[in-house]
């Protein structure tokens, strides 16, 4: 008797820090998921000067059929607007070096109140695609 109180004591306690490790692990997976759709602003920095990033992203707009209807310098940063379906996509490219680029999209829906953050990820993907390895 005094084997098995051990043993179901020993189980207890090895399981009671489950429950609160399952807990915070599923409330920061769903903060992520919440904090991805309300920001749903993407980044990624290459190691690639800012005019053969800005080459590649047109091109991989071009191939995702993503019509740009302007495209503004300011400084060191370049903003490419455009238009997909029912969304308002914006590049921006910084210059961080001469070899170092950030570039950041958004991709908004319903006349801004949503961000696609998958849209988003797709365009810089896509871009990486066309650069290659780096």
């Amino acid at each position: 008797m005094k084997t098995t109180t051990l043993f179901a004591v020993s189980v207890a306690l090895m399981f009671a820090g489950c429950a609160p490790v399952a807990i915070t692990a599923l409330g920061v997976g769903m903060a992520t998921g919440v904090s991805h759709q309300l920001g749903g602003i993407v980044y990624k920095t290459f190691t690639t000067p800012q005019a053969e990033v800005r080459r590649a992203t047109m091109s991989a707009l071009n191939r995702m059929q993503v019509k740009v209807t302007q495209s503004k310098r300011s400084g060191t940063t370049e903003t490419i607007l455009g238009r997909a379906g029912d969304r308002d996509i914006e590049v921006e490219l910084e210059a961080l070096t001469p070899a170092t680029t950030r570039m950041t999209v958004t991709a908004r829906k319903d006349a801004g109140l949503l961000r696609d953050s998958a849209t988003a990820t797709e365009i810089i993907l896509q871009t990486e695609k066309v650069l290659g390895p780096t």
